[in-house]
């Protein structure tokens, strides 16, 4: 059994109001929550610091907790929640993001199953085959290596693996033998990893990449990733975004 948790934050640099956003006649988190609410979740509950948020979604009848509006992260978010929530230290959460007007709900499912499957773990997530060379270079792609269990060893904007010799040659084609993967930000947890996690100082690795797991990888956490069982569909962070979900949901 497991519980998914839908952060939905007002403020956004390239799309105030974004969680708001109409798409279909209906809000994007509506959208979403409908996506998470056709996987076996248990329950699903938005999580916002704004009232014309948790409005919004009671007009649509989802269960929904108004939050601290200072919390740095939304790991930290999300901490808060399990404790208004009364979760106890075993239980899986799966974070979905608000902005994942598509989400399959297989996707849902399967990085809960994936943590439950792996006891040592205690955080888990999704990854896909990067085989595009710009990808690879491009910072705003998070890359990741694991082990030969799947566990990771890093997350990271740079390029990797490096491949010394081949990137000598030639940047402009991947070598075929080497595993390259795209991390997709899909999260499960154990509750009491979260309460641990926000007692932790950021880490060096974590600010200078801004990325959130690599605190947990600092401090010795184990995280399990498995190559997603479909393709992602990409998120809304733009307007440019906005406009192609629209398309897609307005003209089936």
């Amino acid at each position: 059994m497991y519980h998914v948790i839908i952060p939905a934050r007002y403020a956004s640099t390239r799309l105030p109001g974004k969680p708001l956003q109409l798409i279909a006649g209906k809000p994007m988190i509506q959208h979403v929550w409908e996506q998470a609410r056709r996987s076996a979740a248990a329950t699903v509950t938005v999580a916002t610091d704004d009232p014309r948020i948790v409005e919004a979604c009671k007009g649509f009848g989802a269960d929904v907790v108004l939050t601290r509006d200072d919390h740095p992260s939304g790991t930290d978010r999300l901490q808060e929640v399990v404790s208004l929530l009364g979760f106890d230290d075993a239980t899986c959460v799966v974070n979905v993001q608000g902005d994942e007007p598509l989400i399959p709900p297989a996707l849902i499912d399967q990085v809960a199953a994936n943590l439950l499957a792996n006891p040592s773990a205690s955080i888990a997530t999704l990854s896909e085959p990067l085989n595009d060379p710009a990808a690879l270079f491009n910072p705003n792609v998070v890359k990741l290596v694991t082990d030969h269990q799947g566990f990771a060893l890093y997350f990271s904007r740079a390029p990797m693996p490096w491949c010394r010799d081949a990137f000598a040659e030639s940047r402009d084609v991947l070598p075929s033998e080497v595993p390259f993967h795209r991390h997709i930000g899909m999260y499960a947890y154990k509750v009491g990893f979260l309460h641990d996690y926000v007692g932790w100082p950021a880490s060096p690795l974590e600010t200078a990449e801004s990325l959130e797991q690599l605190r947990a990888l600092w401090f010795g956490c184990r995280i399990h990733v498995a190559e997603a069982c479909v393709a992602p569909p990409a998120g809304v962070d733009t307007p440019e975004d906005l406009a192609r979900v629209r398309a897609l949901l307005e003209n089936p």
